[in-house]
């Protein structure tokens, strides 16, 4: 089923130039100087401690990072390392209130439980530094023309308050800052290929021309009550590799040359893989290659900057899902070494 709920109208041709020369101001500890290989965003800061047996996968972000170096796709060289977002950059998206109670610890035990964490001081900081790293990712990617976090993708927050293992949003969080940071106001396209609709992100953009939201999900998965993106499109369990890919290369090309984003933030969660453990869908690891390596080839084939997020995915054996995870990374290298960036 395809929802659309947004009217296109013309816009100016996007200034490749403009784009990639904006925003020299990075939120980074510390910015690597290496310039021949895909920037990584990543932050030991990704983690916190959970209870044992707690169904997030939590371990799988420093894994992630360590699989790519020691399979020599990457070097250290190419990490980039994010700031903690401040209160006021968070404040972009979710309420001084619901800011307040979260860093403080004020959280009853019902919006705990939405959330699916326990609220402590590490929770607060992991979720800082991740969108922080997510918003240097876009950074990057807006002078680079392609970067990667290691973490990233928690789209089911709102303004007010965190659903499904999320917490602040940023992806919105991270849209916001670069839309908002910019004259004229950049255009940013999110494109959520995680198998759960992003809710959240949705909400925040229903009524902002500037954003568009995509979403391809499991329409009888996690949310129950969905959100109307600009572009839904929900498809049914069991999907396979083809089917899914097919129904990504039918809209995609249409938005870029429609939308003209100057900015795609991509949401690549690997939960439409056939042994994810909250999934429903049947995609091969191949089948995300493609998907990762065709949204990817489009965006940077026609100079549009894309910043890439792990998103969710969900497995018990926590090495199997972290390089499972790191299929979006590999396909962005090949991707970097094939335009020569």
């Amino acid at each position: 089923m395809i929802c659309m709920k947004k009217i296109f109208f013309k816009s100016s041709p996007l200034n490749v130039g403009r784009v990639f020369g904006a925003c020299r101001c990075f939120h980074a500890e510390t910015v690597r100087r290496e310039r021949s290989g895909l920037p990584i965003v990543h932050h030991g800061g990704y983690v916190c401690d959970l209870p044992p047996g707690h169904r997030f996968p939590m371990g799988k972000f420093p894994r992630v990072l360590r699989c790519l170096i020691n399979d020599q796709v990457i070097t250290d060289k190419q990490v980039w390392v994010p700031e903690i977002a401040s209160k006021d950059l968070l404040s972009c998206v979710h309420t001084d209130e619901y800011l307040t109670n979260f860093i403080h610890g004020r959280v009853n035990e019902q919006d705990q439980k939405r959330t699916g964490f326990s609220w402590s001081e590490g929770l607060v900081s992991r979720c800082r530094y991740e969108t922080g790293g997510t918003v240097l990712a876009a950074q990057v990617a807006l002078q680079r023309g392609l970067a990667c976090s290691t973490a990233g993708g928690t789209h089911h927050a709102f303004p007010g308050y965190g659903s499904g293992f999320c917490l602040i949003n940023d992806l919105a969080v991270a849209a916001k800052y670069l839309m908002g940071n910019s004259s004229p106001k950049r255009k940013v396209l999110i494109v959520d290929l995680d198998v759960h609709q992003g809710d959240g992100t949705a909400f925040i953009f229903k009524e902002e021309p500037s954003v568009f939201t995509f979403s391809v999900h499991c329409g009888k998965n996690f949310p129950l009550r969905k959100q109307q993106s600009d572009l839904d499109v929900s498809v049914e369990d069991g999907l396979e590799d083809e089917e899914y890919l097919s129904i990504v290369e039918a809209h995609l090309p249409w938005l870029l040359e429609t939308f003209r984003p100057d900015l795609v933030l991509y949401d690549a969660g690997v939960d439409p893989h056939q042994e994810d453990e909250l999934g429903r869908l049947r995609l091969t690891d191949r089948g995300l290659y493609k998907r990762d390596l065709y949204v990817m080839k489009t965006m940077v084939s026609r100079g549009v900057p894309v910043a890439a997020v792990i998103g969710g995915g969900y497995s018990r054996d926590i090495d199997k899902l972290a390089l499972r995870h790191s299929i979006v990374h590999r396909a962005a290298t090949q991707v970097w070494r094939e335009f020569g960036m």
